[in-house]
């Protein structure tokens, strides 16, 4: 085993001879004696096989039964008010020679080790970041400009080069292929890689990516400031049920095939006021004019005056998932934290003083591209022979589905040829499915078996299965298809079968 100093970490551009499973190096303490720069590792310790119970398990998961490994963890320190904690996790036996690194949630500031177990299970090594700060909330922020980037964008990098160099030394030999796995946060996180560090990841998997930071923000606290004055507008469970059953019965069809599952939300033009009646507030079977204008509320994007950039609203077909006061609560908790420590630095800052007129230009301007991922020249990525597979839910009720349609469709106008983009980067729009998973259409896939056939094997994917379960019995498969293709029936088969369907 060798050991990394500063000065000889950039010499690190190993290439694993026959790539296979392969055994690690030397011994996992004698890692605490690794020398990297702004880099204190805290601990080096090998991991039997069997049980393990992660920190935090109650929130996080109960134990899980893993190989073997070694668990590194790190305090990075690129600046002198940061204070970036990591664990990289390395099989001690058959590493499959590759690094995946994952990603966070929301605010989040602790490591992902749900995602961790699951990636090292697999054969990677494997790590995560608490973002530079403890806690789900942006109280971090204020006062501590440092501690902003390195959420929005330096702990995922430094974690990034320090991880690798940690690799290296105890395999002696970094990754063949490293990519990044995250969705949420997580696929922001993974979009702002691709964006800035071109040549961290030869492979990057972007879920449903919070990439619209500040307009996900002044979407959820407008909803929020109109419910809060007004309980009568609110939508009960009930009432929430009768209009997705609605947009449902309107919009199914218009893929050709009656399956419950609207293909194109993007299509569905379902107007509320269709559900209407009189006194309507508190009936299950219709809706007030108040609630029906909450619907459109909620559909409807909103437009920066200044920038003139459009924010999406959330899609038809959403419903199930929104609460009485509009978005998510992990989506109202966000852009109230948002605004009150990253816009004012005002911790009594509350939705009944949002204005949109002056606090979405406001807050895209106190960001400056710090946690938005918005820029779309992916054209380094690309140049470079990176590949980026990014997906979203259509019913997704707390990061807006029309955020990753329009940023597609900004970088193919960047870079002048769909073709080119194509040629690295896919969007995969999922019916049905809600945040991340979830949801009454097929949300179950393999994008990591997708993106490795890419990266390795140069086999791009044209359709990637998704299923759909019911205790735990698959009921229905369907084809993912790159967008801005859908899945049609072929006219014969089961519409519950992916074979029945092809890409168009």
């Amino acid at each position: 085993m060798r050991f990394l100093t500063a000065s000889a970490s950039a010499l690190f551009v190993v290439a694993l001879a026959p790539y296979s499973r392969l055994q690690a190096a030397g011994s996992c303490q004698a890692l605490s004696a690794l020398a990297l720069s702004n880099v204190t590792i805290t601990r080096a310790q090998a991991i039997d096989a069997g049980p393990f119970t992660p920190p935090g398990a109650a929130e996080t998961g109960t134990a899980r039964v893993l190989p073997a490994f070694c668990r590194v963890a790190a305090t990075l320190t690129p600046t002198s008010d940061s204070d970036i904690k990591i664990e990289v996790w390395m099989p001690a036996s058959g590493w499959n020679g590759k690094f995946q690194a994952v990603g966070n949630g929301a605010f989040n500031g602790s490591i992902a080790y749900p995602s961790l177990m699951t990636a090292l299970a697999r054969g990677y090594a494997t790590s995560s970041t608490d973002t530079g700060h403890i806690g789900n909330t942006a109280a971090f922020a204020p006062g501590h400009s440092e501690k902003v980037i390195d959420f929005g964008w330096r702990a995922v990098h430094e974690m990034t080069l320090a991880a690798k160099q940690v690799i290296a030394a105890y395999y002696d030999g970094g990754p063949k292929y490293s990519y990044w796995n995250g969705c949420s946060a997580g696929g922001r996180q993974a979009m702002k890689e691709a964006q800035r560090f071109p040549a961290d990841f030869d492979g990057i998997i972007a879920g449903a990516p919070g990439l619209d930071w500040t307009g996900r923000a002044a979407q959820a606290v407008r909803a929020m400031k109109a419910l809060d004055q007004s309980e009568a507008a609110r939508l009960s469970p009930a009432q929430l049920q009768l209009l997705h059953r609605a947009v449902v019965n309107a919009c199914d069809a218009l893929d050709g095939v009656k399956d419950g599952l609207i293909a194109d939300p993007s299509r569905c033009t379902f107007n509320p006021s269709l559900l209407e009646c009189e006194d309507g507030a508190g009936k299950a079977a219709c809706l007030s004019a108040a609630q029906a204008e909450t619907a459109r509320l909620i559909y409807s994007p909103v437009t920066n005056p200044k920038t003139k950039r459009e924010i999406g609203g959330l899609a038809r077909g959403s419903e199930p998932g929104w609460t009485l006061t509009g978005w998510t609560a992990s989506a109202r908790a966000t852009g109230v934290d948002q605004f009150r420590f990253l816009v004012f630095n005002d911790p009594r800052w509350d939705v009944r003083r949002f204005n949109p007129d002056t606090d979405i230009p406001l807050a895209d301007e106190a960001d400056a591209g710090t946690i938005n991922a918005m820029d779309p020249n992916l054209k380094p990525f690309i140049d470079r022979g990176g590949k980026l597979i990014q997906y979203h839910g259509w019913s997704d009720p707390q990061i807006s589905p029309f955020n990753s349609t329009q940023y597609y469709t900004r970088v193919v106008e960047t870079i002048g040829s769909e073709t080119e983009v194509r040629n690295a980067y896919r969007l995969f729009m999922v019916p049905g499915m809600g945040h991340c998973s979830g949801g009454e259409g097929p949300n179950a896939f393999d994008m990591v078996g997708a993106l490795e056939q890419w990266v390795e094997h140069g086999q791009a994917p044209d359709r990637i299965v998704a299923s759909h379960s019911t205790n735990g019995a698959v009921d229905r498969t369907r084809p993912l298809c790159p967008y801005p293709m859908v899945a049609v029936y072929k006219g014969t088969g089961s519409i519950d079968a992916a074979d029945s369907f092809t890409c168009q």
